[in-house]
């Protein structure tokens, strides 16, 4: 390890340096995120998941950057033409870009205008040109070099100039300057195309626009750079040319006199123009993008880490209703594990003269296998699917509640080989419909069935670098899975691939066993397991739960190497196992002196406050914590509502600029960031996140476009 690069990392992310060694160290030895943020924090200071990825990333960039800094300077020093100077500013530089733009100049190059020139040893010439010469003639100056494959004067000076232009583009110094001067006083500017196809206007805003590069908002380059790639509207940068043009001519001539005045300016705009301008408008777009990009991402793993923390809906036995036109809604009932019970179709959104075969199906299925849940996807025909359910509830009584549940992803699901193997003489839509139930018992085990990207809960996942969205994805559902913990007898091999540790094929080996011995009783057992090697076990135990077996510790957060430690813990509170979860254990550690015990015992503080914790709430898990979803018996329309109404909703999807609120309509209603708070505040993720229920206002409701403004700030 470079103990340079650990110090500037340290430095940067504003830690240690011995939490940044250990956490180095860990990965090293093959140690999981999940479990040195859950099993390691004596040694990384209680560093959680995004802070020990977040060291990992920044370490291999720096190294990544070092590297190719000496590369570099090699590369120079081969052909002779390293100074100190150069070397110094190459190992100062924070950026690859800032590296490649010092080594332009030294680069081989491709066939240019100036590598022709050159190869017509013209090279003299330009050089002659850039004394400044302050007597005599250009084309005198020029009639030497003049010969077969350069003919005119007039030839020999464009060769000349094309490679003084090139070496103009080359200079870090100019490039750079130009860059700073765009970045900080330079606007972007975007204009409709001529024919250009927009017909829901959904990019009308930026038909003829413009904002600061230095201001632009993260979500108006995301949609910008989508507005341009559907051939709506072009993109420029507006900004002074001639301060770049003035800097690069003082920079090449000073205060001098020559008779070079004019064909070194010709150059330079030439230089400027043809080489620098394009290639630094292309750079600043694609940083802006990337910083858009990783901004989107962030909100993104957020959205999606608070979906997947959604509380399951426990001891319910759920109705899932895929809602269609034409084709039928169709039905599937679960009992409270997930199991399938039994499915069906109703034609209840298309007008008819009679529902009564409808409603019976329906009220067949709920008195038969006593639903108490009713899971309403919001795709299409979802509004007139409630309608009915709400009616249905009403008029026959009925003591159930009903869902309106986010189908993203779920088709993606339906009619993927894992939905196909789990129900293989199933249709699309009827996996869709127990994917729609599932998702409402347990969000989590249902939700990593589905490729991450797929569930939209962001912005313009599908315009960014799919690499980078996938990897930080899937570090999410790793994080939450983890976090959560899995009960190893119940879970799927879908969910047990996310616990750290373990892999595809261990999580199938771990379903395999468990359909051929039973269930686990012990997690020892798990050691058993084909391919499951010690350090896989390590790895994933403390994420494992056995719940009813011989020993308590095991439906426990506790890892097996601290067993010890927790039993020495509950001898000195006087205390045993069976009373873990018990009012007697809170009581007994409402007061706990936990620095005292430390000491007592010799043990690390963060072992004994995760001990406790465990004692206390055996089975706790974050999503305890989250919100549960509004059920529902009646509906709402968008004629019902006026100024003021008072709401309560769930938060659908967060977004740059404001968030989406689940009100009850088809279409979720916006609260802008800029009523969502008195105070002013930097992103609405500061205030929401999806599945949070929260009181709002309508602010308005547009029947005709079928969109409601709301408000959190009581009117």
């Amino acid at each position: 390890m470079n103990q340079d690069i650990i110090k500037q990392t340290a430095a940067l992310l504003k830690i240690k340096v011995t939490q940044v060694e250990n956490v180095l160290s860990l990965l090293e030895e093959g140690a999981t995120v999940p479990f040195i943020a859950r099993y390691r924090k004596e040694k990384t200071g209680g560093l959680n998941e995004d802070q020990i990825r977040e060291i990992s990333q920044v370490y291999e960039y720096s190294v990544n950057l070092l590297k190719r800094k000496e590369d570099v300077i090699r590369l120079i020093d081969e052909k002779g033409m390293m100074t100190a100077q150069l070397k110094a500013d190459i190992m100062k530089a924070e950026k690859l870009s800032e590296v490649e733009d010092y080594y332009r100049p030294y680069k081989e190059k491709k066939k240019t205008r100036a590598t022709m020139a050159k190869a017509k040893g013209l090279e003299p010439l330009a050089q002659a040109i850039m004394k400044l010469p302050r007597h005599g003639d250009l084309k005198l100056l020029a009639t030497p070099y003049l010969n077969e494959e350069v003919p005119t004067i007039e030839d020999a000076l464009a060769g000349a100039s094309d490679i003084i232009a090139e070496d103009i583009a080359d200079s870090a110094k100019y490039r750079q300057r130009a860059k700073e001067e765009i970045l900080n006083y330079g606007k972007i500017v975007t204009k409709v195309k001529k024919n250009a196809k927009d017909e829901k206007h959904t990019y009308e805003k930026y038909y003829d626009y413009s904002e600061s590069v230095k201001r632009i908002a993260n979500h108006r380059v995301l949609a910008i750079n989508r507005a341009e790639k559907e051939k709506v509207i072009s993109v420029s940068f507006d900004y002074d040319e001639s301060f770049i043009l003035g800097y690069i001519l003082r920079g090449l001539m000073g205060n001098k006199q020559t008779i070079a005045d004019e064909f070194i300016r010709n150059a330079t705009l030439d230089a400027y123009k043809r080489l620098i301008a394009p290639s630094i408008e292309r750079e600043i777009r694609s940083d802006l993008t990337e910083k858009a990009e990783d901004a989107s991402l962030q909100v993104f793993s957020v959205n999606l880490e608070h979906l997947l923390m959604q509380p399951p809906m426990k001891g319910q036995v759920v109705l899932g209703l895929d809602p269609a036109f034409r084709t039928g809604c169709k039905l599937a009932v679960m009992d409270p594990t997930g199991k399938f019970l039994a499915k069906d179709k109703v034609f209840i959104t298309i007008p008819k003269k009679s529902y009564a075969e409808d409603e019976k199906k329906l009220l067949q299925l709920i008195t038969r296998y006593h639903v108490s849940l009713i899971a309403i996807g919001n795709g299409t025909a979802s509004r007139e699917s409630e309608a009915f359910v709400a009616k249905l509830i009403k008029n026959h009584h009925l003591d159930v509640k009903y869902v309106i549940v986010s189908e993203a992803g779920a088709s993606v699901y339906s009619a993927s080989p894992l939905a196909k193997e789990e129900f293989p003489d199933f249709q699309v839509e009827e996996r869709s419909a127990v994917s729609i139930g599932r998702r409402l018992q347990d969000p989590l085990a249902e939700l990593v069935k589905i490729e991450p990207k797929a569930i939209s809960v962001g912005q313009y996942q599908h315009d960014m670098n799919q690499k980078k969205l996938g990897e930080q994805l899937d570090f999410v559902v790793e994080k939450v899975v983890n976090q959560v913990g899995v009960n190893i007898n119940t879970a799927s091999p879908s969910l047990l691939q996310y616990v750290s540790g373990l892999s595809k094929t261990t999580a199938k080996n771990i379903v395999a066993y468990r359909e051929e011995h039973g269930a686990f009783t012990s997690r020892e057992e798990i050691m058993q397991v084909s391919k499951l090697g010690p350090k896989s076990y390590e790895q994933s135990v403390g994420f494992l739960r056995i719940i009813n077996g011989h020993n308590i510790f095991d439906e426990t957060s506790i890892h097996p190497d601290n067993y010890q430690d927790a039993a020495k813990l509950l001898d000195y509170i006087g205390l045993t196992k069976a009373e873990l979860g018990t009012k007697k254990m809170a009581e007994a550690l409402a007061d706990f002196n936990i620095q005292k015990a430390c000491e007592d015992l010799a043990l690390d503080h963060y072992l004994v406050e995760d001990l406790v914790s465990a004692f206390i709430s055996p089975q706790r898990t974050p999503r305890d914590d989250y919100a549960a979803p509004v059920l529902k018996s009646n509906v709402l329309t968008i004629e019902d509502l006026k100024p003021g109404m008072k709401l309560q909703g769930t938060v659908r999807n967060v977004v740059d600029f404001g968030a989406f609120v689940d009100i009850g309509l088809h279409e979720d209603g916006l609260v802008h960031i800029s009523k969502m708070s008195k105070k002013r505040i930097k992103h609405p993720l500061d205030v929401v996140a999806v599945g949070d229920v929260v009181d709002v206002w309508v602010l308005d409701a547009d029947v005709k476009k079928q969109r409601v403004s709301l408000t959190m700030v009581e009117m």
